[in-house]
Order: C-alpha cells, then sequence, then structure tokens
C-alpha cells in the first residue's frame, strides 16, 4: 500500500521577450484584451468591476503594498506571478518558475531569454533577487515569507497565498492597480468568467480527482488547498474535502468512489523520469480504479494545474478539464 503525500508539501515539491524586453517587465507578451460587452454569468458572483490606477494597494489578505515608484521590474518568486504579468502583457525580470515556457504564455524560446533565480523554489537567493534591481518582487507566503527582513529596503516584497481562483482574480485586480494595467485585469478576468460559466452551464455527473507526485507517495488536490481544485465542484462532481495538514487519500478510498476522469500531476525531482501514472499502474489497486481501466487517466502539466494558479492557467486547467469529462 503506497505511502501518501501531506497536501500542504506540494507548494514545497512543485518547484525563467526578447532583447530590450529583458530590461524590465514593460514588454507585452501578447494582446488578449479584447472583452464582450456583457459579464459572463457565473454563479454568486456580481458583475466585474474596472480597476482603478494606485500607488498602493491592500490585498485580498490584508496586505499593504507600496512600491516607491510605478513597477516596471518585477522579479517573480512563485509562477502566480508569472501568470498575472503574462495577462497584464508584461515580462518579468527575473523568475524561478518554468510556466512561461507553456506555449499559452511565452512559449519556450522565448521563455529561454528570462533570466531565472537560482536556489530555486524553496531557497532563492537573495543577491541574485536583488541583482536585476526590482521595482517589487512577488513570492508565495508561506515559502517566501522568510525573504523579507533581506528584501526590506532594497525593494517591495509582495507575499501571495491564494487559496481559491477568485483570490487569484484579487491579486490580479490589486497588480493591475499599480501597473496602471486595469483594463487587460478586467479582460482577463471575464474571459476566465466566460469559461468558468460554460463549464457550469454543461456541468459533468462524472467523478473527478486530481492526484500529484513523484511516485507512490502521492495526494489529492482538494478545494481550500488547491486553486485549481477549488473549480471542479462548479462543473463535476469531486467528493475531495482537505484533512489538514497530516490527512489524505487512500487507494482503497479512492477506488471507493467510482473514479470517472482521473486527472495526474507528475512532479518532477531533478531530471525528469517516468509519469507518476506510469509509476502507480505497478500497483494493483490502481489498476481496478474505473478511470484507469477505461483509459481516462490524463497527466496534466503541473507548471500550469498546480503552480499556476492564475488566471490564464486556470483557463488552460478549465479546457482541459471540461474536455476529458465530456
Amino acid at each position: 500500500m503506497p505511502r501518501t503525500l501531506s497536501r500542504l508539501l506540494r507548494p514545497a515539491v512543485a518547484l525563467a521577450a526578447a532583447g530590450a524586453l529583458l530590461a524590465g517587465c514593460g514588454g507585452a507578451a501578447d494582446d488578449r484584451t479584447g472583452a464582450g460587452a456583457g459579464d459572463p454569468s457565473v454563479a454568486g458572483l456580481p458583475p466585474v468591476q474596472p480597476v482603478a490606477d494606485a500607488d498602493s494597494i491592500t490585498d485580498v489578505r490584508g496586505k499593504r503594498v507600496a512600491p516607491r515608484r510605478t513597477p516596471e521590474r518585477v522579479v517573480c518568486l512563485v509562477a502566480l506571478c508569472d501568470d498575472m504579468l503574462t495577462e497584464l502583457g508584461l515580462v518579468p525580470a527575473a523568475t524561478n518558475s518554468a510556466l512561461l515556457a507553456h506555449p499559452r504564455f511565452l512559449g519556450k524560446q522565448r521563455a529561454a531569454q528570462v533570466p531565472v533565480v537560482p536556489g530555486g523554489f524553496i531557497a532563492p537567493e537573495v543577491e541574485a533577487i536583488l541583482s536585476h534591481k526590482p521595482d517589487l518582487v512577488i513570492g508565495l507566503e508561506d515559502t517566501h515569507g522568510k525573504l523579507a527582513p533581506a528584501l526590506q529596503g532594497a525593494t517591495t516584497f509582495w507575499p501571495l497565498q491564494p487559496a481559491t481562483w477568485q483570490d487569484s482574480v484579487a491579486y490580479l485586480r490589486s497588480l493591475a492597480a499599480l501597473t496602471r494595467r486595469g483594463d487587460r485585469a478586467v479582460a482577463a478576468e471575464r474571459r476566465l468568467r466566460g469559461k468558468l460559466a460554460a463549464a457550469e452551464k454543461a456541468r459533468s455527473g462524472k467523478t473527478a480527482l486530481i492526484v500529484f507526485g513523484s511516485d507512490e507517495n502521492f495526494g489529492v488536490a482538494t478545494p481550500g488547498n488547491d486553486v485549481a481544485a477549488g473549480l471542479f465542484p462548479r462543473f463535476s462532481d469531486y467528493p475531495w474535502k482537505s484533512r489538514g495538514v497530516e490527512g489524505t487519500y487512500s487507494l482503497e478510498e479512492i477506488l471507493a468512489k467510482d473514479v470517472d476522469v482521473l486527472f495526474v500531476e507528475t512532479i518532477a525531482f531533478g531530471a525528469p523520469g517516468a509519469k507518476l501514472s506510469e509509476k502507480m499502474a505497478r500497483n494493483a489497486l490502481w489498476s481496478q480504479i474505473p478511470a484507469v481501466k477505461n483509459g481516462k487517466v490524463v497527466e496534466v502539466d503541473p507548471e500550469v494545474w498546480a503552480k499556476g494558479r492564475g488566471t490564464r492557467s486556470l483557463e488552460v486547467v478549465l479546457d482541459e478539464a471540461t474536455a476529458a469529462l465530456r
């Protein structure tokens, strides 16, 4: 029986424009500002509001952020930052995420020209961060909060900690206010709402599951702990709830739920190896899950599904999830 991986370890295991664009984060990634005249109808949400320019903001978690000037050079320590900058038509001054290489972001060739912060996701090097002369550094609170004292006085540090897709939208709107790009944030929010409204309208009766890991030590993504998983109850049967710091689901429990479609995030350590679904195939219980029997196991990109968390990443999740659940 495989041991399971704590859900809260995922941010740790789920560890990058050409020419003048690399001088800062002021270059357009692409042009996706078009939005319909009306707001897509998503259950329980008010209309999308405009975003006003601001010199300082108080974010969704009550953190006040006041850069010394309009941010032009942003260093990203978490993929949500790369997602937000892409939506706003910007490129990071440096990053430690591989998200930008995805074709729905910059693509491999352009992403390769963005400097990478050494030290990885867990321990990015402060000197390297500051060498890019950032106006703003954006990280994940529970991973990078310890960097705040070292960055204080040299730049503005903004720690994020999204729990839901609404949190991700709120962070985007705040960054848009600081960078004077509110129209792009509004357009991105409308696009995401449009996809979510369409998914809700075509709700699937199938049971879905997202698992993640590098080997048979796997975890189950649950709403509240995982932004992408939080979308699933809106358009499918997703009977998985958070069990706190140590709790997760066994294969016996998963088997009892008759999972119809299984989404797998392989979290690689070092060089890419075998996919998690291939490793799990050696387990007799895994092979009895209906999704496995029926060939409905979908390996997804963990850079997008596990790490992205932003509006563009969640659009990809919705596209791929709803296609597999039809």
